[in-house]
């Protein structure tokens, strides 16, 4: 799976939840006020389970989750 690929998939997830924004890779999902607890948990299932992958307690800063750009980062870290 290419980087687009994760891309695609992460920005088709997240923009089921924000409707009428265009999410562009560097948007900040949490400082534009479309996160809260229980849809970070979602989104914390959603990569594991999208991309087969485990996201450990390390992984859990905002800085991972915080863009499109970001979440791609993180997963092609966890996939290598």
């Amino acid at each position: 799976m290419t980087s687009d690929d994760r891309k695609t998939k992460i920005r088709n997830y997240l923009t089921k939840f924000f409707p009428g924004h265009e999410l562009r890779d560097e948007d900040d999902i949490f400082s534009l006020g479309f996160v809260n607890s229980m849809f970070a948990i979602q989104l914390v299932n959603f990569i594991e389970h999208e991309f087969g992958i485990e996201i450990d307690n390390e992984d859990m800063e905002l800085d991972n989750f915080r863009s499109v750009r970001a979440l791609v980062a993180l997963v092609q870290k966890k996939a290598a």
